[in-house]
């Protein structure tokens, strides 16, 4: 039996919509928005705050479970299909639901009375092994933001080629193997409207404040205005280091 030209474009579309619908959400979705935003203008507290709360989803539709992370905590619920096409819900254990939809390449989620539509993509590399959740959005995050090799040219090791890896490693800044971007939380709040990240070396370290413009990275010590018994609250204090990318 033959077709028309016509029926076979038509059967072609339908195909393609029923398979579209059909996909697979299961995986790992970072929130490239955010990341894409903070390489763009070089504040990080900034583009959490404005494509947050949610950094990343993993998903076992297999298991019927999933997992997301803001940057602090996790949430944790059953993965199952939700009422419209191509819809899947998420009941969040003690704490609501989520509603996600897979649109082109991104995941979005819907909007709730508790927080804005955010959308989703997989990152470069569906991650290798059981990465805790949240580490792919850092890993993604850490490489454009940070990755590449700076020069020290002020501070102690002037001169000095620095390297700060997806992983959390870093080498050439003097006495230090470790860093870590803060993303929110505790140290979120002590820092407030300023970024900051963690230094150090053999599990000891401090937290900075630092700034990022374009190829340049100021990092400086973090100066707690608190009393003794607050919360502290850091502020800007003398440079350490002046990075050019």
């Amino acid at each position: 039996m033959r077709h028309s030209l016509p029926a076979l474009a038509l059967l072609a579309l339908l195909s393609g919509c029923a398979s579209h619908n059909d996909r697979d959400p299961g995986g790992t979705w970072v929130n490239q928005q955010a990341i894409d935003d903070a390489v763009k203008t070089g504040n990080l507290r900034k583009a959490l705050l404005a494509d947050g709360p949610n950094l990343e989803w993993k998903i076992d539709s297999k298991a019927g479970e999933a997992t997301f992370s803001n940057g602090f905590e996790l949430g944790e619920g059953t993965f199952k299909p939700g009422p419209g096409k191509g819809q899947w819900q998420v009941d969040i254990y003690g704490s609501g639901q989520e509603t996600l939809s897979l649109s082109g390449n991104e995941l979005t989620q819907a909007a709730t009375d508790s927080g804005p539509e955010q959308t989703f993509a997989r990152p470069a590399a569906q991650p290798e092994g059981e990465l805790p959740p949240g580490a792919a959005f850092e890993r993604q995050l850490y490489g454009a933001f940070m990755g590449g090799n700076w020069k020290i040219v002020d501070g102690q090791g002037s001169g000095a080629t620095v390297t700060f890896g997806a992983d959390g490693q870093v080498t050439g800044l003097p006495g230090l193997d470790r860093y870590a971007l803060c993303l929110g939380g505790d140290c979120a709040a002590m820092s407030g409207e300023y970024d900051s990240l963690w230094l150090e070396r053999q599990k000891v370290g401090n937290a900075y404040i630092f700034r990022r413009d374009g190829k340049r990275l100021e990092i400086l010590e973090a100066v707690n205005t608190a009393g003794a018994d607050e919360m502290p609250s850091f502020q800007p204090g003398a440079r350490r280091w002046l990075l050019q990318r």
